[in-house]
């Protein structure tokens, strides 16, 4: 059973540029499992049965995935954070996961482009 909003930790806005994300893809099992929608970096680190290798949203793990959640596609070309292209209908979905994640994910930081100076890790 997934925990109500308010057993969430207050949402963190550390910053992460795509390569560092990169590093909370569940492959280091030292590190925790991060997946970002629209921007937001969420800790899905308790539901590595669904994030973690070899699993079957593993293709979201360590990136934002937005265009592909959007689109209910879990082809990794598609789990890429550029969702401008998506339909009214799938932006609709998007924004749903955006919620759903919301309400059960802790939130660790944002992404920022590459060029940016960042201070999470």
């Amino acid at each position: 059973m997934q925990p109500p909003t308010d057993v969430l930790d207050p949402p963190k806005d550390d910053p992460y540029t795509p390569e560092e994300l990169a590093k909370y893809d569940g492959t280091d099992a030292s590190k925790p499992i991060y997946v970002a929608l629209k921007g937001t970096i969420f800790d899905v680190t308790r539901k590595k049965e669904v994030y973690g290798p070899g699993e079957s949203y593993h293709i979201f793990a360590g990136k934002d995935g937005s265009r592909g959640l959007g689109m209910s596609s879990l082809k990794p070309e598609h789990a890429v954070a550029d969702y401008s292209t998506l339909s009214e209908d799938e932006r609709k979905v998007l924004d749903d996961w955006h919620s759903f994640f919301s309400k059960r994910y802790n939130i660790v930081g944002r992404v920022v482009p590459s060029d940016s100076p960042s201070s999470a890790l």
